[in-house]
Formats: structure tokens, sequence, C-alpha cells
């Protein structure tokens, strides 16, 4: 069974804008790190850039404001477990980037994030983790998509982190 992460931002400003730079200089090192990280299976490219493909079309929740820029950050990543994944996102130049999230994205009303456990053997596409999102922030926390303060088991259970393997993965 894979983890499977939706992530979605929305700029404050146009991408293009200066007040952007420094989470476009972090972007390519993050990229570099995670390729990296432990716990990672694979990651969904985007059709416009160099790098792994794009996992389908990619689609954008209804959150998604366009500014004439054409697109908005957003991740699509498939891990082996929660811990990995926690690791990698709250720990080293990656938690670094969050804390600077104010300076760069609009406070989301919505989900930052969407998890599930994926059972297919394709890549979930970027449509279905819209789907997801959306169901996250419709309904809250269930085993169709759910938080790191909520998650659930393969099974559908709510579980909690284990936190020696996380302080034991930390970068």
């Amino acid at each position: 069974m894979q983890l499977a992460l939706y992530t979605f931002g929305v700029f404050s400003k146009p991408a293009d804008d200066p007040a952007n730079d420094g989470f476009h200089r972090r972007n390519d090192p993050i990229f570099e790190l995670v390729d990296q990280a432990e716990g990672l299976i694979a990651r969904s490219g985007y059709a416009s850039d160099p790098g792994p493909l794009s996992w389908g079309e990619e689609v954008y929740p209804r959150f998604y404001e366009e500014r004439g820029d054409g697109w908005s950050p957003a991740t699509l990543s498939l891990w082996t477990d929660m811990e990995a994944l926690f690791s990698f996102t709250y720990f080293g130049l990656h938690a670094e980037a969050l804390r600077r999230g104010r300076d760069w994205f609009e406070k989301p009303q919505w989900p930052p994030l969407a998890m599930w456990w994926h059972h297919e053997e394709a890549y979930p596409d970027w449509a279905e983790a819209v789907r997801r999102h959306a169901h996250l922030h419709e309904h809250g926390p269930t085993p169709v998509a759910f938080t790191f303060k909520q998650p659930f088991d393969e099974e559908g259970v709510p579980v909690k982190l284990d936190k020696a393997r996380i302080q034991a993965l930390r970068p």
C-alpha cells in the first residue's frame, strides 16, 4: 500500500512577482531533496517542466484563482508511510520553506494537503488528488482523505504517528 499526498497553495501575488523569489529559489533544491528522501516512491512532474512525467492532466481545486500566470503551487507524490513523509515535510529545508509560507501564500481557507492510501498499481492522477482534497475540505478527515492531525491506517482505522520513527528519520 502506498500513501498518496497532494498539496496545494495560492500565491498572494502573481507567480512571477519578486515577492515570490524566495519560494522560487527554494523550489529546485527542495525537489532535489525530496527525490532523495527516504520513503519517497515517486512524484508527479508537470507537463510544462523537465523532470518526472506528469501523472495525467494537471487540474486545480476550486480554490484556484487564475491571476494571469496559469498555475499555482501543487504537488502529487507517493510515499511508503506517514512517518517518512512527516519527517521530510517538517524537518530540513522544506520545513524552513513552510515557516516562510506566509511570505508567499494566501492563508488557506482549504486544507493545505490531503493524504490517502493508494490501492491501485497505476499512479494517482491530478484529478483524483483534487477530488480527495475537496472531500477533505467538505467532510473533514476520513479514510478517503486525511491529514497528519487525524491520520488513518490502510484499513481506515484512526492511528497516531510513530514519534520515535519520525525522530529516527530526521534529515
